[in-house]
């Protein structure tokens, strides 16, 4: 997902286990940190908030070729037992993702990250004016090839000259991707920066986004991001195989004259 100066590409993997068939709201960016009773409560207030689905993002800057990650946190090291989603009887799925940013644009930029690289999603950066416009070619080879725009808000919330400029990113992209394939997330560091996905819905209204698109970006378009990584990760394309009929010998063209009498005989 690119993020940073516009020149930026970042992946994000998350491993779950996509069993929800129906729609559910997602917060696909909660920030992970060094402190995990902050990271314990961001999960539960996004559980209080309604979220069925989210997902802890290790963002690593990419400065150098070989560069160890850090191994992520693991569900078990937060809970013993899964908060409870509001107004659902089932607990709340906590997933991993991991986000690198290359700010460099000699590495990437984002007409690579839309149309070769192994993603599936592009972040938007909202903390600074964009340096240039999105294009309609390789916006739609992302959008074809299932990849996701990603938009966050809590930057929104901090800073006024940040909220201009997330408003003003996010309508230049809707511009060109009308809508398709956009998700929002919070990019929350602390339990007060999450909103509530139907707030997050009005928001989008905000960002150009029609108000079925608004409702998408935290639910259905969540959850083909999710599907979108489980199949990148299992399957790399399926072949179908139809049986074809065997002409009959009278329709044989090949065959010699005398033979095709001898057979009508």
């Amino acid at each position: 997902m690119p993020e940073g100066a516009g020149s930026a590409a970042a992946q994000t993997g998350a491993r779950c286990s996509c069993d929800f068939s129906m729609a559910v709201f997602a917060d696909l960016d909660l920030r992970a940190g060094s402190d995990l009773k902050a990271l314990r409560g961001l999960v539960e207030n996004a559980a209080h908030l309604g979220y069925s689905v989210v997902a802890i993002n290790h963002v690593v800057e990419f400065k150098e070729k070989k560069q160890e990650i850090e191994k992520p946190v693991a569900v078990s090291e937060l809970f013993t037992t899964l908060p409870i989603v509001q107004g659902k009887s089932r607990p709340i799925k906590v997933l991993t993702r991991l986000t690198i940013i290359v700010s460099d644009p000699s590495h990437c930029n984002v007409l690579v990250a839309c149309t070769h690289l192994d993603v599936d999603l592009v972040c938007i950066t909202v903390t600074e004016k964009l340096p240039f416009y999105f294009k309609r070619p390789p916006i739609n080879v992302a959008i074809d090839r299932g990849v996701g725009f990603e938009l966050v808000y809590s930057p929104a919330i901090k800073d006024s000259t940040m909220r201009r400029y997330t408003i003003s990113n996010a309508l230049n992209l809707m511009q060109v991707c009308k809508g398709k394939n956009v998700i929002i997330s919070s990019a929350a560091e602390r339990p007060l920066e999450i909103r509530g996905p139907y707030d997050v819905a009005n928001l989008g209204l905000l960002f150009g986004l029609t108000e079925s698109d608004a409702r998408a970006a935290v639910s259905t378009n969540c959850r083909a991001a999710l599907l979108h990584g489980e199949t990148r990760k299992t399957a790399f394309g399926i072949i179908s195989t139809v049986k074809k009929p065997r002409p009959s010998e009278a329709d044989d063209d090949s065959l010699p004259a005398c033979k095709k009498a001898k057979c009508e005989g």
